[in-house]
């Protein structure tokens, strides 16, 4: 009985957590809006301070962008609770009409799942086969772009070698390779990989984590993402 109650107990926690960290997130407009940024915490990082990599993409372009990106989210979580409060990267799209959505994601789901970084290649193989058409992260990007929203996939950085998720490297190198040849072939996807905009031998581009950015990665990747926006959808506003 003390091990059920404790059982319960603790997800009542991690419930009340997830509740506390999607109430942190942006309100979606009704409808859809401008910029829709969804992922994990490499995109929520930062955020207390008005820092995180949507932020600077908002001031860069002096545009309105909604961030739905909650730290811990996979991309395709098997929890119906998670799920239903933002831990799932595809439930934070709202729905609606929105001009981009640039999301990140997928660490979560090889660091996290039953392979731990080690044999992850069944867990990248059901996110994006290698004919790169099959997986969820296909057939949610279609979705995304069946809406008529322009999409951005960010890929992650190399990390300094002192973080976490450094056992994924060689899968998360996979994945994203399978989502730059889907995008290649897809009007309206493009892939960018951050790691052109960090250098993982400068420790002040890194939270003291070792694994998020720190503001300044931070400012490095949104500047880096909204660029790519401005240059095919030069609007103001």
């Amino acid at each position: 009985m003390t091990s059920f109650i404790t059982s319960r107990a603790r997800i009542v926690l991690v419930l009340l957590f997830g509740l506390a960290v999607a109430a942190c997130t942006d309100t979606a407009p009704k409808g859809g809006g401008d910029i829709l940024v969804i992922g994990d915490s490499v995109m929520a990082w930062n955020g207390r301070s008005d820092q995180a990599i949507p932020d600077v993409i908002a001031k860069t372009l002096g545009r309105q962008v909604t961030n739905k990106a909650i730290p811990g989210a996979k991309f395709d979580n098997g929890s119906a609770l998670f799920s239903a409060i933002g831990f799932d990267i595809q439930r934070q799209y709202p729905g609606g009409s929105w001009n981009w959505v640039v999301v990140d994601g997928g660490a979560n789901d090889l660091g996290f799942d039953d392979c731990k970084c080690a044999a992850c290649r069944p867990v990248v193989d059901e996110l994006i086969g290698p004919d790169t058409t099959s997986g969820t992260i296909p057939a949610f990007l279609a979705g995304l772009r069946d809406s008529g929203a322009q999409v951005i996939w960010m890929g992650y950085y190399k990390g300094n070698g002192k973080g976490s998720f450094e056992g994924c490297r060689d899968d998360l190198v996979l994945l994203e390779r399978r989502i730059a040849r889907f995008a290649a072939r897809t009007p309206g996807v493009t892939f960018l990989d951050s790691e052109m905009v960090i250098d993982p031998a400068d420790p002040t581009q890194f939270a003291s984590d070792n694994t998020h950015p720190s503001p300044k990665g931070s400012a490095l990747i949104g500047s880096y993402l909204a660029k790519a926006i401005s240059e095919r959808d030069p609007r103001s506003q």
